[in-house]
C-alpha cells in the first residue's frame, strides 16, 4: 500500500504529528498545545485529526499510529486510566474515534512510552531485549522481551515510575516511595523545595545544581541514585540488557549519570555487566516516530488481537 504514514504523539503538554512516506522518511510534522486539564477525550481526537488532515493535505493516508499518555488497551485502542494531568481523558476509544474522523483510515494506538521503544530500536538491528524509561512530568516505562513488547495484567507491564518503596515520598497515584515520588520532573521539584523552602521547576532546580547548590544536587544524585537500582532490578529479573531514557528531565542527565551508574556497577547482571543505558536519540519525535511502528511494524510487531 502506498501512501503517507502518521504517528501521533499525545501528550499532557502537547500533539505533534509527524508523516512519513513509505520508505520511512520524514516529509512533515507539526505540533500543537494539548490542553489535556480541561479539554477532554473527543477534544483531543478533534485536535489530532485535524492536525493530520491539515499535513496530509488530501495526499493518501495509509495508516495512523498513535502513541498515547495513560494506560492503553493495546487491543481495542481504550484509554483505560490516566494520570492527574488529564480530565476526560481515560474511556477515550483512541483507534475508533481518530479512525471515523478520518474516514476509516485504520488506527493503532499503544503507550506512549512504548512507541517510544519501538522508535528507538527501529534502526538499531535485532534488539530483542531493552527497557524504555521516559522522565517527564511522571515517569513511565515500557518493556521489550523476546523480541516482543510486553503488556500485562491491565496493560501496566513496564509502569516502573509506580514500583519501588524508596521512602515516604508521596507519589501521584497515592501510594508513596514510588520511583515517580523522587525521578519525575514535578517530584524533583517538590523535593527541592521541602529542603530549601524555594519554589523552583525542575529545570531550575537543574540549573542550580550546575551552579553548585548543593541542595539541589542531592535532589538529582537521590533520583539517579533510585533510577539506577530500579534499571539494575529491572534488567536482573527479565534479562535485558539495554536501558533507553528519553524525556524532558533527561536534558539534564548530567546531573544524574553518575549515581545511575554507581547503582548499576553495584548491582551488575548474572553476566557480569551492568545494565547498558543510553539517552533517546530521536529526541522530541520518537513518540510519533515509534507510533507509526505500531501501525505499519517493521522491527517489532505487537501482539495482535
Amino acid at each position: 500500500m502506498s501512501g503517507l504514514w502518521a504517528g501521533v504523539d499525545i501528550g499532557a503538554s502537547k500533539t505533534l504529528v509527524v508523516l512519513c512516506d513509505d520508505g520511512g522518511v520524514e516529509v512533515a510534522d507539526a505540533a500543537v498545545p494539548t490542553d489535556a486539564a480541561h479539554s477532554g477525550g473527543e477534544s483531543i481526537l478533534d485536535t489530532a485529526a485535524q492536525l493530520i488532515a491539515q499535513l496530509v493535505a488530501g495526499a493518501e493516508l495509509s495508516g495512523v499510529g498513535v502513541g498515547a499518555a495513560g494506560v492503553i488497551d493495546d487491543i481495542a485502542g481504550l484509554v483505560v486510566a490516566t494520570g492527574d494531568s488529564f480530565t476526560g481523558w481515560a474511556g477515550t476509544a483512541i483507534n475508533a474515534g481518530l479512525s471515523a474522523r478520518l474516514g476509516g483510515v485504520p488506527v493503532r494506538a499503544d503507550n506512549d512510552v512504548n512507541a517510544l521503544l519501538l522508535g528507538e530500536l527501529s534502526e538499531s538491528g535485532d534488539v530483542r531485549q531493552a527497557l524504555g524509561i521516559t522522565l517527564g512530568t511522571g515517569v513511565g516505562g515500557a518493556l521489550l522481551v523476546d523480541g516482543r513488547l510486553l503488556h500485562g495484567e491491565g496493560n501496566t507491564a513496564g509502569e516502573i515510575g509506580h514500583i519501588g518503596r524508596f521512602g515516604d515520598a508521596p507519589c501521584t497515584c497515592g501510594q508513596r516511595g514510588h520511583l515517580e515520588a523522587y525521578a519525575s520532573g514535578r517530584s524533583l521539584s517538590r523535593r527541592y523545595t521541602e529542603a530549601t523552602g524555594r519554589n523552583l521547576s525542575a529545570a531550575d532546580v537543574a540549573a542550580a545544581a550546575s551552579a553548585g547548590d548543593v541542595d539541589a544536587a542531592a535532589v538529582y544524585e537521590e533520583a539517579g541514585r533510585y533510577l539506577g537500582v530500579t534499571i539494575a532490578q529491572t534488567g536482573g529479573l527479565l534479562g535485558l540488557g539495554l536501558a533507553i531514557l528519553g524525556g524532558s528531565v533527561t536534558r539534564s542527565w548530567p546531573l544524574l549519570e553518575k549515581s545511575v551508574q554507581r547503582a548499576l556497577d553495584e548491582q551488575p547482571l548474572l553476566s557480569g555487566n551492568p545494565v547498558t543505558v543510553r539517552l533517546s536519540r530521536l529526541g522530541a519525535k520518537a513518540v510519533a516516530l515509534g507510533a507509526i511502528e505500531l501501525v505499519r511494524p517493521r522491527l517489532v510487531r505487537p501482539r495482535s488481537g
